[in-house]
């Protein structure tokens, strides 16, 4: 049976056969296989995405693997960050006026899943899952000097919110969220769960605030200097509820996670003898709908801003997985009112249709030009919204991949396949991979998501790639390189 069958049976089934709080409905070869499609065609943007009137919709870049959060350089090259790959790419400005990238680098590599990056007075800072750490670098040029040293170590690494974002604030810190380890719990270490400050040299560890899930995206208001804050609400409640957030950050402030959700809502897991931590949590400002996943933002600043969106923040909302049918999976704009309210409107949509997936937006940033730029780690690609007519659309080959004709494992000497398939094997076990992916031993109350046609996807590497840094929630595999080339081995093996 093919890999589509499957997924459709697994759909099918979350939707139907199970209650709704239990529901896997997403991009299932993204959380499979950590990738998605092949950037999608001229044509087929031309006919999808829509922004307001008087934007178009372009392709900035195309087949990036893996990016994530972006950040312009002050001589207009946009770096990226690509986890999965340990990479930040540099991606050099247009210089010719086509609208499209003049062409992609690698800036840095060998990083532990880097996410979150930030420029500060001649240094560039990239979060490491587990560090801060620092380079110098020449905007000029494009080009780093000297060596990437880490200034913060130690941070808490992993689990199933394993990125990090780093931002400078107007205070001259530098911020660092950091996501829970699970779905729900009591955490074991404060720093989780958390919005950390440390000064530009890595000292003065401060926790900023704390109850916050998963908050991936922050920004600053231009106009009050308020910090707000993405965050995601967890799973498991139903199709709506709890809902994602924006929260305006205090200092000192307690968000609810995991004792409350919403506005002071008790959890019903762990809301129960922790009604004073309920009551004292701070609401959101707003409520996106429930498993949205809000990741990056940012406040628009640029004189070059369309009047209608002046004062406003875009936000990526990534999509869901948690719910009977699809929601997110477009940009949309934040709108604060004159009582204070914010409102939401549809900024980039059409990545979804139908339930038809295109695309997975992930972080959003203005660009010198005043042009928005959003990063789509399912179809590889950054877009590029701006006024009148689009630049250039790189039109790329429909994303059905034809099956590998070579066996990965191709390489590997008898004995070594076999010793590294049993040490897999053993840790699948151990790691209680099968109550997620074997129908048979599957967890009470897991829809479990079959494991088929690893190998016409992978190579050793690129599935060690993806163990380090999955799509959460899955969490990553923590044992080190070698046991992650082991699991890949038993895995490309078992379910070729």
């Amino acid at each position: 049976m093919t890999l589509a069958v499957f997924a459709v049976a697994l759909v099918g089934a979350c939707r139907w056969l199970l209650p709704e709080r239990y529901a896997v409905n997403a991009p299932i070869a993204h959380m499979l296989f950590g990738r998605g499609i092949a950037t999608p065609a001229e044509s087929t943007l031309a006919t999808r995405l829509h922004a307001p009137e008087g934007l178009s919709v372009g392709l900035f870049a195309h087949d990036l693997q893996n990016p994530r959060m972006l950040r312009f350089t002050d001589a207009g090259d946009l770096l990226v960050s690509s986890p999965r790959t340990g990479r930040i790419l540099l991606l050099e400005r247009d210089r010719d006026g086509d609208g499209r990238s003049d062409g992609t680098r690698t800036l840095i590599e060998g990083l532990e899943r880097p996410h979150g990056l930030d420029f500060h007075e001649g240094w560039l800072y990239v979060a490491e899952t587990n560090a801060v750490g620092r380079i110098e670098f020449d905007a000029a040029s494009g080009q780093t000097r000297g060596t990437y040293a880490r200034v913060v170590d130690g941070l808490p690494g992993g689990g199933n919110h394993w990125s990090r974002t780093l931002r400078f604030g107007p205070d001259g810190w530098m911020y660092v969220s950091i996501g829970s380890d699970c779905n729900v719990c009591e955490e074991t270490d404060p720093r989780r769960a958390a919005m950390l400050r440390f000064h530009p040299d890595g000292s003065g560890e401060e926790i900023v605030a704390s109850g916050l899930r998963n908050s991936v995206g922050f920004d600053w208001q231009p106009e009050t200097g308020l910090l707000f804050a993405t965050d995601n609400g967890r799973d498991l409640l139903g199709d709506d509820f709890p809902p994602c957030e924006l929260n305006q950050i205090r200092p000192g402030g307690f968000y609810g996670w995991p004792y409350a959700n919403g506005d002071r809502v008790p959890d019903p897991d762990f809301g129960a003898g922790h009604e004073d931590r309920v009551r004292d949590s701070i609401p959101p400002v707003h409520g996106f709908r429930a498993h949205n996943a809000p990741l990056g933002m940012t406040f628009l600043r640029a004189p070059e801003t369309p009047p209608s969106l002046r004062g406003a923040a875009l936000v990526a909302l990534h999509g869901s997985w948690n719910r009977t049918r699809k929601d997110g999976y477009e940009v949309v704009s934040l709108h604060w009112e004159a009582d204070g309210k914010v409102s939401e409107r549809d900024f980039l949509t059409g990545f979804l249709r139908d339930d038809d997936v295109i695309g997975r937006p992930v972080d959003v940033i203005q660009g010198p030009d005043g042009a928005i730029y959003v990063s789509d780690d399912f179809a590889g690609a950054v877009y590029r919204v701006a006024a009148g007519a689009a630049g250039g659309v790189v039109a790329s080959a429909p994303s059905d991949e034809a099956p590998r004709a070579v066996d990965p494992l191709a390489a590997l000497t008898s004995e070594e396949r076999a010793a590294r398939g049993d040490r897999g094997r053993a840790l699948f076990e151990a790691s209680g991979c099968v109550s997620c992916h074997d129908p048979e031993r599957a967890a009470a109350g897991v829809t479990p998501v079959p494991l088929k046609g690893l190998g016409t996807r992978y190579s050793i590497a690129s599935l060690e790639a993806f163990l380090a840094a999955p799509t959460p929630p899955m969490p990553p595999v923590e044992q080190g390189a070698e046991a992650r080339r082991d699991l890949a081995v038993h895995l490309l093996a078992a379910h070729p």
